[in-house]
């Protein structure tokens, strides 16, 4: 079983090499959720990490889903994501600044939204982390629902999003960590780390690029 200290070990890591991680361990996509970027805080060195609570957005008109006996937005939790996925092609919201003003009382670490969101200012005012696929200036109401919180929501492929994975956000992108491979991905990390360091070295000291990656990356 993964220990706290190897799932804090993590966090010392960028999604971009986490991501080289994953590749390298056949992980789909290298866990990569393309398309999400960071729009709050309005900082290139904000981070966001933290264990994933899904929610499950249906179309408004859906009869066949769930409903949920509270809002979704009440089952954040401190120091977890909250990971939204929408139904693709909606030009509504489903995430707004009553939202993040619930998630951050709860202590929630901040929200992921395979979607569009809305009131980008109130986030940026309480320095709350938001990535999402984009904007709206259209609230969810008559357009989407939540159906279900904590289950299997699919990203795209082969590549879900399952209730208990680590997510990571930064200026470069966001990525997902499956529990099951964290371990694998904390040692991969770690020496690719000291790799890196020894390659900026070489670079810095004049070697070309290609002798530098094949001497000590391959």
């Amino acid at each position: 079983m993964t220990s706290e200290g190897t799932v804090s070990a993590l966090n010392e890591f960028s999604t971009c090499e986490i991501g080289d991680a994953l590749v390298k361990l056949k992980y789909p996509y290298g866990g990569f959720l393309d398309g999400i970027t960071m729009y709050s805080p309005d900082r290139h060195d904000a981070k966001l990490f933290g264990q994933v609570i899904t929610v499950k957005m249906v179309d408004a008109s859906c009869t066949t889903s769930p409903s949920l006996p509270k809002h979704f937005c009440d089952y954040n939790e401190a120091g977890k994501v909250m990971f939204v996925s929408q139904p693709h092609g909606m030009y509504s919201a489903c995430w707004g600044g009553l939202m993040t003003t619930r998630a951050k009382y709860l202590g929630a670490k901040g929200v992921v939204v395979d979607g569009r969101f809305r009131d980008i200012g109130e986030h940026r005012g309480m320095d709350f982390p938001v990535f999402a696929r984009g904007q709206s200036i259209l609230g969810s109401n008559g357009f989407t629902r939540a159906g279900e919180v904590n289950v299997p929501v699919q990203f795209k492929d082969e590549l879900w999003i399952q209730p208990g994975d680590y997510i990571m956000g930064d200026a470069d992108g966001v990525v997902i960590i499956p529990v099951t491979h964290i371990d694998a991905v904390v040692e991969f990390c770690t020496t690719r780390k000291k790799i890196d360091e020894l390659t900026f070295e070489a670079l810095w000291s004049g070697e070309p690029i290609g002798e530098a990656i094949k001497r000590l990356r391959q």
